[in-house]
């Protein structure tokens, strides 16, 4: 019998369990994946807001990466927040000390209640350390201009900010679409460096039970690419997932609450997930032309 897949996660602790290294390790579990964690903060979190950020060490950081390098196999990992510079290049370094690959950036900057979860002068860090090591990175649109520059307002400036962001090294990249403003559908965005569009579609649920939604998304993404998915039905099965999670709220706490890590398998059972996935014919120049 095959080991089961081993995934990590380089994120911050949440206190209310919705999001960073508990909703991660959650979505591991979920999908079939055996998750290895580096705590890189400690937050006071709830569904009402950041209370306190503690970040940790540089050498405590490192530490963790090296007991996880030395004992386990993994076969993908993530990133969320890193918080500062120090701890970026300290992570980017530990990357490539082990030879991980198919490493995920969630680049997380900002918490669901405004606080700041990254400071300004690590974005930088972010572009210039760690993007080039990535497989995928899955910016919302706030983060997808922070990274890029490029103040996203219809489909060609998204394409035009996710080039921007594939200059900087990525593989691929995946623009989420929950911030955007169709009222209907919400609508991700994946390019990669061979020209490949995808767009998913889904329903866009009203709801506020949305904390974690970032995290839980490429914590599927991981675990799918450690299980030795293409990168393309790894992101068809992340969006699955998050619809998933989002269509069976828990309804837990007073503000954003958590969304439903458990929900996914019921849902797949049931076949009440629906996704719309093709290539775009808004960008024909040099694209690959795909239907799925």
């Amino acid at each position: 019998m095959d080991a089961k897949a081993q995934v990590l996660t380089i994120a911050g602790s949440d206190s209310g369990g919705g999001a960073g290294i508990q909703a991660d390790l959650k979505t591991f579990q979920e999908l079939g994946a055996f998750g290895c964690s580096a705590v890189t903060a400690v937050t006071a979190q709830n569904t009402q807001g950041v209370h306190g950020i503690y970040p940790m060490d540089r050498q405590a950081v490192k530490e963790q990466l090296d007991a996880i390098g030395t004992d386990f196999d993994i076969r993908a990992l993530k990133t969320g927040m890193l918080f500062d510079a120090g701890i970026i290049e300290e992570t980017a370094q530990g990357i490539k000390r082990y030879g991980w690959e198919r490493l995920v950036i969630d680049p997380v900057m900002i918490a669901k209640g405004g606080a700041s979860l990254l400071q300004q002068e690590a974005v930088e860090a972010i572009k210039t350390m760690l993007v080039p090591l990535a497989a995928i990175i899955t910016p919302n649109i706030p983060e997808a201009e922070a990274l890029s520059g490029i103040d996203i307002t219809d489909d060609a400036s998204r394409r035009k900010a996710a080039e921007a962001i594939l200059s900087l090294g990525a593989e691929a990249v995946v623009i989420k679409g929950g911030h955007s403003s169709d009222p209907d559908v919400a609508e991700d965005f994946y390019l990669d460096q061979q020209g490949m569009v995808i767009l998913l579609r889904a329903e866009r649920l009203q709801t506020e039970q949305t904390h974690g939604t970032g995290c839980t998304f490429s914590a599927a993404l991981t675990a799918e690419l450690g299980k030795g998915k293409p990168v393309e039905e790894a992101f068809f099965t992340a969006k699955e997932f998050i619809q998933a999670a989002l269509a069976y709220p828990l309804n837990i706490g007073h503000g954003h609450g958590p969304t439903h890590h458990a929900a996914y398998k019921e849902s797949i059972e049931k076949e009440v997930v629906h996704l719309v996935r093709e290539s775009s014919d808004l960008f024909s120049n040099g694209y690959d032309k795909r239907r799925y």
